[in-house]
């Protein structure tokens, strides 16, 4: 039964701030806007592998809490190899409004490598680089 589906064809992300999280993803990452839809707003943007719908928070809720919310808890990115994960860390931490949850670190213990961050909209992003 296996074959019944195929994976994940795009990730929903509401966001606090749509603009600053679609710059982040479109000018920070090098991703692709590939539509929106200007009624709920929403943004859609690519990076050739995947696909994240980008959605505009309607009302001023509570923000994001990975213990106490159902549902997402992070969105996690793999990159291709270490330097690449250093220096796409560099560039991430330094863009406005991104706040650093930890520095590249192994995970548990290795050999998996990651960081993880708030984007500016305030979606958790875990970016990856596993050696096996």
């Amino acid at each position: 039964m296996s074959g019944e589906t195929l994976g994940i064809d795009h990730l929903g992300l509401t966001v606090r701030n749509l603009e600053a999280c679609r710059d982040f993803f479109v000018e920070c990452l090098g991703w692709t806007q590939f539509g929106g839809n200007s009624d709920y707003p929403a943004a859609y943007v690519t990076n050739g592998h995947a696909k994240l719908t980008l959605w505009q928070q309607k009302t001023d809720g509570a923000g994001f809490d990975r213990k106490a919310n159902i549902g997402l808890h992070h969105t996690a990115l793999k990159v291709p190899d270490e330097p690449t994960l250093k220096t796409l860390f560099d560039r991430v931490a330094d863009w406005p409004g991104v706040v650093v949850e930890f520095d590249p670190e192994f995970s548990g213990n290795g050999p998996k490598i990651h960081f993880m961050i708030r984007e500016p909209g305030g979606t958790r992003l875990e970016f990856s680089y596993d050696p096996r």
